[in-house]
């Protein structure tokens, strides 16, 4: 049985806080927005469109959350810029704080969509921001 929408998210935010050692589910909240709105930058069009499909309302709004007239995605973003970007998108510093909870959003987002999707999104992310995905 499918859980209601608000279930869901408390679920999302509970997994993302515990495996990333937040304090509470409104920092968890903060982390995945900022994960899920870098990641929408650094992901085509399409995968992007996809994998918000796949997620719940709020979190597939944060996914679409950033808008640029021009998105120029670098190739070669390495994994520590990513994290960096994550760390200032979340009202944070430390890059390798951030790398905690980039992992665990992109864990509990990889358990909410199917192996094709997961794939495809491995495949659109720079190689080391790829890496990244395929760790978590």
């Amino acid at each position: 049985m499918p859980q209601p929408n608000g279930q869901a998210l408390a679920s999302f935010y509970e997994q993302v806080g515990r495996a990333s050692q937040l304090p509470t589910p409104q920092h968890a909240q903060r982390w995945a927005e900022g994960v899920l709105k870098t990641l929408g930058l650094h992901l085509d069009g399409r995968t992007r469109k996809a994998l918000a499909q796949a997620l719940p309302e709020e979190l597939a709004a944060a996914l679409k959350g950033v808008f640029w007239l021009v998105n120029l995605r670098d190739p070669h973003l390495s994994g520590r810029e990513f994290c960096q970007q994550v760390a200032r998108r979340s009202g944070h510093s430390d890059s390798n704080f951030a790398r905690l909870p980039t992992l665990a959003v992109f864990g509990t987002v990889k358990k909410m969509i199917g192996a094709d999707l997961q794939q495809r999104v491995g495949q659109a992310l720079p190689p080391e921001v790829s890496q990244l995905w395929q760790e978590a």
